[in-house]
């Protein structure tokens, strides 16, 4: 009964968001309490919600005070260089902007942190995308599938998480599986070379020097080797996202009203009054200290932001009015995304606390014929995908995990084979309603997380299985 019931709680959450008949906050609180009610433990909901709650506390003062910290850098200026040298090496064509969001995503993802890396990628290709009229959610699509195959770092956690639970060396699982996700890798970057010729299929491509003109309501758009087309400003991909985007189909963005102004781009305004350009190096220096520092873990992550948060604020606007300002600038990107890490605990906490997430995992494992026994790694392999994507990695790997390597064991499969085909799904992971970074991802670049859940899911599933094939041909799995 808990099986059936945590699958179609699961089921309602992701057919209601992606039908964008409730917004995910409210999705991820009132369904699990629906639920939750339906299985008879109604009375225990509140102590099922602190419990969630507890645990993702942590995560929620991270993502606040590194929302806050970003934001700070973007305003004074940090990343106006990075912007317009992706400008000039994108040279506004499409094909150029998407592979170069798989190349920042991928590299910055090597901090091991996935809401830092979309603040830094959104930050940077958020108002480009936005000038040439590029749909949203191939920028989120992009950047969530390059960090979910960069997520399977030794430091990033899921292969930490396996080699825990499995007592394995973490080197042991991560070196071998190098030539498989370096496959995976490089699927992104065809991938966003094939979103890219989609994109400049359906919008073309301006000249440098249009893409750097101040925005106006009303633009002329001359298209390289398409003539000249009299377009509203305020047309191509919405901050939404259309639903005709998320669906992969080419021309279906979103736009706003004939005549409405186009949204500003404030990072791109050399002439903004929160610029600092003589504390750039400072700034330079912190982030790079600060991003050392929680790859060493000298300090908890969320202390970390929230000093550096701090200092930041102090350094760059010692007038306590500039700081409020600055903190009411980011307020609303803090609230969305604070209240949906929030939100996702009372669903995580439902699903653990009842014991539907044991025993949709003791389920899914019982339901292996014996035959396949000799087959676990590619078993956990293809497991991983739903299961990290329904459930936490945390859940995955130390709840079931351990089953599968154990069933993999009786038939003399290696506990390597199984870590190293469990860290596949990874991809996919990074969409998954469950991970709080992904709302940074969507909150930041103004896309429905239905929206980006329709685009993203089928490639980010296919990169996943690219990597599981890859590490079965290299006779790593």
């Amino acid at each position: 009964m808990l099986t059936v019931l945590g699958f179609a709680m699961i089921a309602t959450f992701l057919v209601l968001i992606m039908m964008k008949k409730m917004s995910p906050i409210a999705a991820l609180v009132l369904i699990p309490a629906l639920f939750c009610v339906f299985v008879g433990q109604g009375a225990q909901l509140g102590d099922y919600v602190l419990e969630g709650v507890g645990k993702l506390a942590p995560t929620a003062a991270m993502l606040m005070f590194a929302i806050v910290y970003f934001g700070v850098m973007i305003d004074v200026g940090l990343f106006d260089p990075i912007v317009r040298g992706i400008l000039r090496f994108c040279k506004a064509d499409p094909v150029r902007v998407v592979v170069g969001t798989a190349a920042l995503a991928a590299i910055v993802s090597l901090d091991g942190d996935g809401s830092t890396t979309f603040m830094i990628t959104v930050s940077a290709m958020y108002p480009l995308y936005k000038r040439l009229g590029m749909s949203l959610v191939v920028m989120t699509g992009v950047a969530a599938t390059a960090n979910g195959v960069m997520n399977t770092l030794p430091w990033g956690g899921p292969t930490a998480r396996a080699a825990t639970a499995l007592k394995l060396d973490a080197a042991d699982i991560f070196v071998p599986m190098i030539p498989a996700l370096g496959m995976g890798l490089l699927f992104v970057f065809l991938l966003a070379y094939v979103l890219g010729r989609r994109e400049r299929t359906r919008i073309g491509y301006l000249t440098l020097d249009e893409a750097l003109e101040p925005t106006q309501t009303e633009t002329v758009l001359v298209k390289a080797g398409a003539g000249t087309d009299t377009t509203k400003a305020s047309g191509g991909a919405g901050g939404s996202g259309g639903a005709g985007d998320a669906l992969g189909q080419p021309g279906a963005a979103a736009s706003q009203p004939e005549g409405a102004p186009e949204e500003g781009f404030p990072g791109l305004d050399p002439n903004r009054p929160t610029l600092r350009p003589k504390l750039y190096w400072f700034n330079a220096g912190l982030t790079v200290a600060l991003l050392t520092a929680m790859i060493l873990e000298l300090l908890p992550i969320p202390v970390l932001f929230l000093l550096g948060a701090a200092l930041a604020l102090t350094v760059n606007y010692p007038d306590m009015a500039d700081q409020k300002a600055r903190i009411a600038a980011h307020a609303d990107n803090v609230l969305n995304v604070a209240g949906m890490v929030f939100a996702a605990a009372v669903f995580t906490g439902v699903l653990t606390g009842t014991g539907m997430v044991k025993h949709m995992a003791d389920w899914l494992v019982g339901a292996i014929p014996d035959g396949m026994g000799p087959h676990m790694a590619l078993v956990t392999g293809v497991l991983s995908l739903p299961l990290t994507y329904f459930m936490s990695n945390d859940g995955f790997y130390f709840g079931v995990l351990p089953v599968l390597a154990e069933a993999g064991a009786a038939h003399g499969v290696s506990p390597l084979e199984i870590a190293r085909a469990s860290i596949a799904g990874q991809a996919l992971h990074m969409s998954s309603p469950l991970v709080p970074a992904v709302y940074v991802l969507v909150g930041m670049a103004k896309v429905e997380f239905g929206d980006h859940t329709r685009f993203t899911v089928k490639w980010a599933a296919l990169t996943s299985l690219v990597v599981l094939a890859a590490g079965i041909l290299f006779g790593v799995i």
